[in-house]
């Protein structure tokens, strides 16, 4: 059993939804149509697949030039701390590697701050030298 990793694959929405549902994330899987529609305007969109079955999708936005910004990177339960998170996120930062800026926010969960900590990026908090801060405008669910 190989792991198959593809670019810009045209996912199903069934399966996308599914995914989505298996970790948790019901706001975009309860409107279907609202998640294809994302998917489809995402800059990038690198899928892993196991046997035929949706297991991975990370997602990013960029304007290609100065700013990426790394959306989700969703794997199923089943597959945690398998690799298959770090091979999604490493194939959407190796896209932009010419970008100066990658961005992304999280939750407030230690393994995804452990997670995107082993990829090379730093918690705006962390920071001592160049203070930064994140303003975000959020669903009333999200935030």
């Amino acid at each position: 059993m190989e792991i198959e990793y593809a670019d810009d694959e045209i996912v199903p929405i069934k399966e996308m939804v599914e995914l989505y549902e298996a970790v948790g994330w019901l706001l975009y899987a309860s409107d279907p149509d609202r998640l294809a529609l994302a998917i489809d305007r995402s800059t990038y969109v690198v899928t892993a697949r196991l046997d035929g079955a949706l297991i991975g999708l990370a997602r990013c936005l960029s304007d290609d030039v100065a700013v990426m910004y790394l959306q989700e990177v969703l794997i199923h339960p089943d597959h945690h701390r398998t690799g298959v998170g770090t091979t999604l996120a490493t194939a959407c930062i190796d896209r932009f590697s010419h970008v100066p800026q990658k961005v992304l926010l999280a939750d407030d969960d230690a393994d995804q701050h452990q997670f995107y900590r082993s990829l090379g990026y730093l918690d705006i908090a962390d920071l001592e030298r160049n203070k930064l801060h994140a303003f975000i405008r959020s669903h009333p669910e999200l935030g």
